[in-house]
């Protein structure tokens, strides 16, 4: 059997600069994210759901450090007595705040330092060799797909925070007049696809390997549900009636009283949000964002429908009907673009449902990748086959009926951290990641 991480024959040198760019686009994000507000926000913990902003920067320099320096590079560790303080498993984000962390000022020296040194490294490996670690530069992928992710908490952790606008960035664009959605639901037609991958580059490891999997024909949304959707839910009494939640779900929605997705309240007649230090109304036309898992489910029991499987989103996002191949993204197997997908943090929000017909799949479902992460009805488990690579507590350990699995990647995701085969998971109560969703029905309903 072949190793999922067998590495492809790979462009040695246009993988280099791949890796340079990669990394280099997550440390000026990086930037970004910790320079925009004073060194007091940046040791504060505006949640206890997340870590300080200065703890998450550190750690990003560590991890690249103990991966890139050490484990490819053979080097002698920097500074090994804060490897305990950065270690995500040995201490949970409620407590990081009481850890002696690095201060701002040394936090950025350390990771600069680091970076300086694995880029030299990056330049004198040979990336047509040398195991799965440093194959199709490999590492270094993974380092920046690590980096990306921090970014994502970080920009989470901005969302919580309190006071007025640090980030600002342009609106994306609105649904062009001439290419709306010409329905609401396609047809997915059932049968076998490859789910899954064994040659994308830097693919991690729960998504390995490729593995032929069968879909009976369902309907999916063309595009996420919308605020104004959801808020028919709302005024319907959904968050008022126990019959549309799991019980575990409505245990949730009592004891916190909740009647709304996260961030927004009743103010002079009209629902408002809190939106990254601005309170405004809410935009009834972009998907809904904030909801947990429990209340995708809710809506979509409300709405008689129900959330797809992991194995269904995969099929309406990479299924080329026909061609009867698997892509590597809705669109075909080119990068995203900015007339594709709302990636990368460059609009702080998701576009309106309906966005982006450049990036929309051959059966005609849009948005599947960029602003929102989509809940789905699956739990997250390995594929058939699955090896852990290069250490267990990436996935493995996560494995089970406790957390959701969640695809697509939200306008927070860079590029790099964002595929046709890529994985998320979270606990189905998570409420502050940028989450929405699209509901889905047997096909067999329509002969009912």
């Amino acid at each position: 059997m072949t190793h999922p991480f067998q590495p492809p024959e790979v462009d040695s040198e246009g993988l280099r600069k791949r890796a340079v760019e990669a990394l280099t686009t997550a440390r000026a994000r990086t930037e970004l994210l910790t320079s925009c507000v004073d060194d007091g926000e940046l040791v504060s913990q505006h949640s206890p759901l997340m870590s300080p902003l200065v703890w998450d920067l550190a750690h990003i320099g560590n991890q690249e450090e103990q991966w890139l320096l050490r484990n490819v590079a053979g080097r002698q560790a920097m500074r090994p007595e804060i490897d305990s303080v950065y270690d995500a498993f040995e201490h949970p984000r409620a407590e990081r705040p009481t850890l002696p962390l690095l201060a701002p000022a040394e936090a950025r020296a350390y990771a600069a330092e680091v970076r300086g040194r694995a880029l030299d490294v990056l330049e004198h490996s040979a990336l047509d060799g040398g195991g799965p670690l440093v194959g199709a530069a490999f590492a270094f992928g993974m380092i920046a797909q690590h980096e990306q992710q921090h970014d994502e908490t970080m920009l989470i952790t901005h969302q919580l925070r309190r006071g007025p606008a640090a980030l600002h960035a342009p609106p994306p664009p609105p649904v062009p007049a001439h290419a709306a959605p010409t329905a609401a639901e396609v047809l997915v037609p059932g049968g076998p696809f490859t789910m899954g991958t064994s040659v994308e580059p830097w693919a991690l490891d729960n998504e390995r390997p490729a593995h032929a999997t069968f879909v009976p024909a369902f309907l999916l949304d063309t595009v996420p549900v919308s605020n104004a959707a959801y808020l028919r839910f709302i005024e319907d009494g959904g968050y008022r009636e126990s019959r549309w939640w799991a019980p575990s779900g409505w245990q949730m929605v009592r004891a916190h009283d909740l009647g709304a997705p996260l961030f927004w309240r009743r103010e002079g007649g009209q629902w408002v949000r809190r939106h990254f230090g601005v309170t405004e109304p809410v935009p009834l036309d972009e998907p809904v964002l904030h909801v947990s898992w429990y209340e995708a489910d809710a809506y979509a029991r409300w709405a008689g429908r129900r959330l797809p499987s992991e194995a269904e989103w995969e099929k309406a996002a990479r299924f080329d009907p026909v061609s009867g191949r698997s892509m590597r993204f809705p669109w075909g197997d080119a990068d995203p673009t900015p007339e594709r997908a709302n990636l990368g943090q460059r609009h702080l929000r998701p576009a309106p449902a309906g966005a982006y017909p450049d990036g929309e799949s051959p059966l005609g479902v849009r948005q599947l990748l960029g602003d929102v992460w989509e809940w789905t009805s699956s739990d997250f488990l390995p594929y058939p086959g699955f090896a852990p690579f290069p250490y267990r507590e990436y996935s493995e350990v996560f494995f089970g009926p406790a957390h959701k699995v969640l695809r697509g990647g939200s306008f927070a995701v860079d590029a790099v951290a964002c595929r046709g085969t890529f994985r998320n998971w979270d606990l189905p109560v998570r409420r502050q990641i940028f989450a929405g969703f699209r509901t889905a029905r047997d096909a067999a309903e329509e002969e009912r």
